[in-house]
């Protein structure tokens, strides 16, 4: 409610949230509205919610850092897993869109979309007790626009100005700036100012603008190129020796070929990924100088070993490629380092579940305020609902209260899905509205079964629509 200068906006964005989670259909602010039951009344506030009234998009998150940290069992660290997605649109005159390259199109050609691109960190809520799956929350959602480009026939200065403003606006930069937003609000708490920062992060990060300008108490584990060229760190050379200290040592092994050395052992570390426990082969080496990162920022280098796996069971066993990370904390434990950057993964299921079943970007919104603000809210919104989720049933939950239909099976779960949660969530929201309905309708005619005729299937008005609802 900090987020909100008055009480009445406070109430409308309590409103206009649960309409989004549990809204049929696609979710329009015209849906959303529906749902909320105020077709019949004036609209204009609505979407001044997102356009003109004045509150802080940050400050949404809050509750969900705040709750995250209430449910670690581990007191000295705070994993969080950033990366960037698209939403595709059609109208090339909304703020934001440009052409992108479309992540499901084939590696042998790329496609271009129209769409519009956020930066996103989600907070790992880890499980108690083994190795487990870890559950994502969003904290951060930013829109990223691109840079105006100038035209060709514009003076050197613009484009001058452009380049300068393209180094400075790219991703990279915007991930440094949200990574310093959520050290500076760990620093607020008191029970979390001592916690490190661990992000995991793709090989689109692992790169010079990420890594020189981490904020401190913050440890970055991400892929690294085979072929990179690290340093040993510098030895004492003979004073006698003039000129400069040098700042790196000896060329260091690149991944691909510590992976092939024989003289450096495999190590075995347990770690939780693709829905069990797995029993990886490390090799590693720290610490290690990359030029990338500076002569002052020691690096891990880890070389996970690939798993085998069979598509059938007596299938052959294939396997995929190997992983090459760097870490920028040498100190940090093979098995965490391993368990933190395989619960990164989990950031891509947030992305999928906020396109598909919570409607981020399905707004049909063109101010500039509301671009930016709207596909926040609906990611705030569905934080919010995995917080209350973990906090009712617990992280290690498989099934709601609900029953489940007779066809699924709880064997294969590692956790509730998001469907599922929605599902719960209408019943809650919607359930008690029908039976006050049922309950007012006495003008039908009695259902009370005879003896004269065979019983009829009555219809459970509740199940059938929230059943119905989910589809």
């Amino acid at each position: 409610m900090d987020a909100f200068l008055q009480h009445r906006t406070w109430l409308r964005a309590w409103r206009l949230s649960l309409a989004q989670l549990v809204c049929p259909g696609r979710h329009t602010l015209t849906n959303v509205l529906c749902t909320c039951g105020r077709e019949f009344r004036d609209w204009s506030a609505d979407y001044r919610l997102f356009s003109v009234d004045r509150w802080d998009p940050a400050r949404l998150f809050r509750p969900v850092v705040r709750g995250v940290l209430e449910m670690l069992d581990e007191p000295s660290v705070f994993v969080t897993a950033l990366d960037d997605t698209h939403l595709r649109k059609t109208g090339k005159k909304t703020p934001g869109v440009g052409y992108r390259r479309d992540p499901l199109s084939p590696p042998f050609h790329c496609n271009l979309i129209p769409a519009q691109r956020f930066l996103q960190v989600s907070a790992i809520l880890s499980p108690a007790g083994p190795p487990g799956p870890g559950r994502a929350l969003p904290v951060r959602y930013v829109h990223v626009p691109p840079v105006p480009k100038p035209s060709r026939s514009a003076p050197k200065e613009d484009w001058k100005v452009y380049r300068a403003r393209c180094r400075q606006e790219n991703l990279s930069a915007f991930a440094v700036r949200v990574l310093r937003e959520v050290r500076q609000e760990l620093d607020q708490h008191h029970n979390a100012s001592g916690r490190v920062l661990v992000t995991g992060v793709d090989g689109s990060y692992t790169n010079q603008t990420v890594l020189k300008n981490l904020p401190e108490r913050t440890t970055v584990v991400g892929r690294v190129r085979k072929d990179a060229k690290l340093f040993h760190p510098p030895t004492e050379r003979d004073p006698s020796i003039r000129g400069p200290k040098p700042k790196y040592g000896a060329p260091a092994p690149t991944p691909e070929a510590l992976r092939q050395d024989p003289s450096v052992p495999w190590q075995e570390v347990t770690a939780y990924g693709a829905g069990k426990v797995h029993t990886f082969r490390v090799k590693t080496i720290a610490p290690v100088l990359w030029k990338k990162a500076g002569p002052q920022r020691p690096l891990r280098l880890v070389v996970i070993a690939p798993v085998g796996y069979r598509l059938r069971k007596a299938g052959k066993l294939l396997y995929r490629q190997p992983a090459h990370l760097i870490c920028s904390d040498p100190d940090l434990p093979l098995d965490k380092l391993v368990q933190y950057y395989l619960w990164r993964w989990d950031i891509e299921v947030n992305h999928r579940d906020e396109k598909q079943l919570i409607g981020v970007g399905e707004a049909q919104v063109r101010a500039p305020h509301s671009v930016d603000r709207q596909p926040l809210f609906a990611v705030a919104s569905y934080s919010m609902l995995l917080l209350a989720a973990a906090r009712a049933h617990g992280t290690d939950a498989l099934r709601t209260s609900l029953p489940i239909p007779k066809w699924r099976s709880d064997r294969q779960r590692v956790r509730i899905p998001t469907q599922e949660l929605i599902q719960h969530l209408r019943h809650e929201v919607w359930g008690e509205a029908l039976d006050h309905l049922t309950e007012n309708c006495d003008h039908f005619a009695s259902s009370a079964e005879t003896d004269t005729k065979s019983a009829q299937f009555a219809l459970p008005l509740a199940s059938a629509l929230l059943h119905g609802a989910t589809g």
